[in-house]
């Protein structure tokens, strides 16, 4: 029998962490399936966790990044399903956390991050865990990941619920002008403030980061203020705290087991176009991730047809928005609804995806497509904005907002 050596790593690719194993330790359900060796990717132990009271059709929970964990971050969201009845299966993404390291245990090559390979990972998963169909729910680039399951996969769909949607390389366009409308053409004091640091030299692409992160933690009364003070040469912990959380997305931040981009930005670049494709105007989100651009694969074309795909879809879905989501904008989830014919479009107050800061009315959610009440939904906006904000980063708003409203009292 010959053997061929296994693709090698991308460029500075970190060796897999002991900690998330031991971290792992206590959370009750993991469960590893064999992933055999192909021609892009050696050989792996795929992780996933399945909680809750066993159902005939349980939910999969699928979370953005890419390069989200699932098994460590997630273990209040999935004991909180738990006791509302829910049966969840989350998989460990292949490249991050529990799933990064093949037989060997060396980090998996960039030539085995691939969107088809991460759809049929987690058919694998339904096939190990004995589901014959699933509700499918995929936030923000989880929502890529569940709809191309649903292309991939039809039979195995009961329903499906897209919070964040993200449909095609092409939604960066209603990202651009949204982002460009609210902060550069409005006739408002916050687009002049905007126009006025642009003008005196301010870097757009922290600029960019910093207006996107407090708009949707906080909208205007977050943001305004910390305007204000930074027009007006204030030093501000508060705008200084937005822009270190808001560079996270560039600087190829690695938490072994909760966040690592380092492989699975292969993905994110070679079929997500995450690559930088300036357009010459301000505030361009494309440059977000222009300081690593060299480390990963140039974008080579999207493996699926989602907006095509979709519109072909015969389960429920629930297309789940946040009002001030400026990522993945409302604009993608409205033209995507209106293209399903069992679909179901709820708007709340929120930023960008709800499973990390409000998961809440995320489960509120599934519960009703669970139930076959999904309709309800649009009727209950009022009852999922009022839940409590838990999760991931709901907690922080409410910081920066305290700051923020210490640093204007200050002042005075």
């Amino acid at each position: 029998m010959t053997t061929t050596a296994a693709p090698k790593a991308g460029r500075g690719t970190r060796a897999p962490s002991a900690l998330p194993r031991l971290l792992a330790v206590p959370v009750r359900g993991v469960r590893r399936v064999r992933r055999h060796a192909t021609a892009t990717s050696p050989a792996f132990d795929l992780a996933y966790v399945r909680s809750g009271r066993r159902a005939r059709i349980p939910i999969v929970i699928i979370p953005g990044g890419p390069g989200l964990g699932s098994v460590l971050p997630y273990r209040g969201l999935r004991r909180t399903a738990a006791s509302r009845g829910l049966d969840v299966i989350m998989m460990e993404h292949r490249g991050v956390g529990l799933s990064r390291a093949d037989l060997a245990g060396r980090s998996l090559p960039l030539s085995a991050m691939r969107l088809t390979d991460v759809v049929d990972d987690l058919a694998a998963v339904l096939d190990h865990a004995g589901v014959s169909r699933a509700y499918i729910s995929g936030s923000s680039y989880g929502s890529y990941v569940a709809a191309a399951f649903g292309a991939r996969h039809p039979e195995r769909v009961a329903g499906m619920l897209l919070d964040s949607t993200l449909q095609s390389v092409a939604d960066r366009s209603a990202e651009r002008a949204l982002i460009r409308r609210l902060f550069v053409d409005a006739d408002s004091r916050i687009a002049a403030s905007v126009r006025a640091l642009l003008h005196d030299g301010s870097d757009p692409r922290t600029l960019l980061g910093v207006l996107r992160t407090a708009y949707e933690f906080g909208g205007e009364k977050l943001l305004g203020p910390l305007l204000e003070h930074r027009l007006h040469g204030v030093h501000s912990p508060t705008w200084s705290a937005l822009e270190a959380f808001a560079s996270r997305a560039d600087s190829d931040l690695n938490v072994p087991g909760f966040f690592e981009f380092d492989l699975v930005g292969a993905i994110a670049f070679r079929e997500l176009g995450f690559g930088p494709d300036p357009d010459g105007s301000p505030l361009d989100p494309t440059l977000t991730y222009v300081d690593i651009a060299d480390r990963y694969p140039r974008f080579a074309g999207e493996p699926f047809d989602l907006p095509a795909a979709t519109a072909g879809f015969a389960w429920p879905t629930v297309f789940l928005t946040g009002s001030r989501d400026l990522r993945t904008p409302a604009a993608v989830a409205r033209d995507a609804a209106a293209t399903v014919s069992d679909s179901v479009l709820v708007e709340i107050e929120n930023g960008h995806s709800a499973l990390e800061s409000h998961p809440l009315a995320l489960l509120h959610a599934l519960e009703r497509l669970s139930r076959g009440e999904q309709r309800r939904l649009p009727d209950e906006t009022s009852i999922m904005n009022r839940l409590p904000r838990r999760g991931l980063i709901a907690g922080l708003p409410r910081l920066l907002a305290t700051g923020a409203r210490w640093e204007s009292a200050l002042r005075v």
